[in-house]
């Protein structure tokens, strides 16, 4: 309602089609028609823009020159971003390298070596640089080539760029991260919690049982396990609902996935202010924050990866094995059995977890393993696609 519904785009769209394109489903969608590709000359568009044609269209507010400047670029200075752009957002036929270098010498400046250092949304829900790329490379692409009103943005037009310099800034830009470098470190920080906290917190090991597991009688772990977040809530984050809906870590209790509570209810849970057996207020507040953090804005549906049997759909094993080699080999060994996660008895190593657990897999790629110089692939950049090849590479190392 209000001021957004008089702006080109909210009807057009930022692909300039209309109901024929991205906003032809979703919350933007109106059913008016698209301005790509119009027979119309300047002299009638400007007409069109005046009301001349329907009186409920009427822009006039606008005097005849901004109207006359709207209808030349209406008419000559649309391009066709959907060649560039995939049925998932991602960016094909963009140089990602060539981009980068775009963006260090024209936009670092302004928007950091992260893109964050500009806020478009607000603090509760941020919209950083990356956060547009991934989510609408349309609108990307029009504010790279025109700019941002009311700020001194340069446009790519008058900079020179061509469509491809355009492109290949998107797509470097597709790998900017969409939380500012403080929220992902709060968000990584709630991953690792979310296993082992006393490890990660230098605490002493809880001793007997969670308060909680009184409440349930299938799951017969006990002790530390017990106080694991992910004992309950799973590596999937979907409790019950998910993949300890059954066997010996089933214990009913729900999931975290997809809550609607903020992060500060999200505190006072886990902080037992809710329920008095649910009190991790041991962690102290900042770590409290972290956790939520984690869960309101880290979580990922794994289960899109993962068949029945457990094995990996939709990853590129080969892709997987050379970024296996680049970040992982150095110290799992090339074939995954240099560290030993388990027994001497009982080994566990990389290939055990991803063929036995793929979720627990894909979190502790993601966010690091307690206790351990290993790295987050968030901190990395990597997408959940580059994870799930990971994982599919992974589940080719038999012990």
């Amino acid at each position: 309602s209000g001021k957004d519904t008089w702006r080109c785009k909210e009807c057009h769209g930022w692909d300039y089609m209309g109901a024929d394109g991205a906003y032809g489903s979703g919350s933007h969608f109106t059913g008016f028609p698209g301005v790509a590709g119009t027979s119309s000359s300047i002299e009638e568009i400007v007409a069109m823009l005046s009301g001349q044609g329907d009186p409920d269209h009427d822009f006039s507010e606008m005097d005849l020159q901004a109207r006359a400047d709207l209808a030349a670029f209406v008419f000559g200075g649309l391009e066709d971003y959907g060649q560039f752009i995939d049925a998932d957002k991602a960016i094909v036929g963009g140089d990602a390298a060539n981009g980068q270098t775009l963006y260090a010498a024209t936009c670092v400046a302004c928007h950091g070596a992260d893109g964050t250092q500009l806020n478009f949304g607000s603090e509760d829900d941020p919209e950083f640089l990356g956060t547009i790329a991934q989510g609408n490379p349309w609108e990307f692409f029009h504010k790279v080539r025109s700019g941002q009103p009311g700020t001194p943005m340069p446009s790519a037009i008058n900079s020179g760029w061509s469509l491809q310099d355009v492109t290949d800034v998107v797509a470097y830009a597709q790998s900017l991260p969409t939380v500012s470098s403080d929220v992902q470190a709060a968000v990584i920080q709630g991953g690792l919690l979310y296993d082992k906290w006393w490890a990660v917190l230098g605490l002493e090991e809880p001793t007997g049982d969670n308060p909680m597991w009184a409440r349930q009688a299938t799951n017969e772990r006990s002790g530390k396990d017990t106080w694991r977040c992910k004992e309950c809530h799973g590596w999937d984050y979907m409790g019950a609902d998910g993949a300890y809906g059954s066997g010996s870590h089933f214990t009913g209790f729900p999931g975290v996935f997809g809550t609607s509570l903020s992060e500060e209810d999200l505190v006072a849970q886990i902080s037992g202010e809710v329920d008095p057996d649910h009190d991790f207020s041991i962690i102290g507040h900042e770590a409290a924050h972290a956790l939520a953090a984690m869960i309101s804005g880290g979580l990922e549906d794994y289960g899109q990866f993962i068949g029945e049997d457990k094995a990996i759909i939709g990853g590129d094993a080969a892709n997987g094995e050379l970024m296996y080699a680049a970040s992982c080999a150095a110290c799992h060994g090339a074939d995954g059995t240099q560290i030993n996660f388990g027994a001497e008895d009982d080994p566990e190593f990389v290939g055990t977890i991803a063929q036995g657990n793929p979720w627990e897999f894909f979190h502790k790629v993601r966010f690091g393993q307690p206790d351990s110089q290993m790295g987050a692939a968030i901190a990395a950049g990597w997408s959940l696609q580059e994870v799930a090849d990971l994982a599919a590479y992974s589940q080719t190392l038999l012990p």
